[in-house]
């Protein structure tokens, strides 16, 4: 697999919520700590997800938004 991504980090599936058109996939990550993807429902089916099982989470963004209070 080759992608443009640079950040790209190895996980295990933790945890999938399912809804009537995305699914939440709540990936661990080695040492704990978690991150969110949403994705849609036809998607997850598609690339067989279930807990337990290795995935990457892949992100590929231009921006960062801070805010303060």
């Amino acid at each position: 697999m080759k992608l443009s991504a640079r950040n790209v980090l190895k996980g295990k599936v933790k945890k999938i919520f399912t809804g009537a058109v995305n699914s939440e996939i709540l990936v661990e990550l080695p040492g704990g700590a978690e991150i969110t993807s949403i994705i849609t429902k036809q998607s997850a089916e598609n690339l067989k997800l279930k807990e337990g099982k290795d995935v990457y989470a892949i992100i590929k963004a231009s921006n960062v938004i801070i805010g303060i209070e």
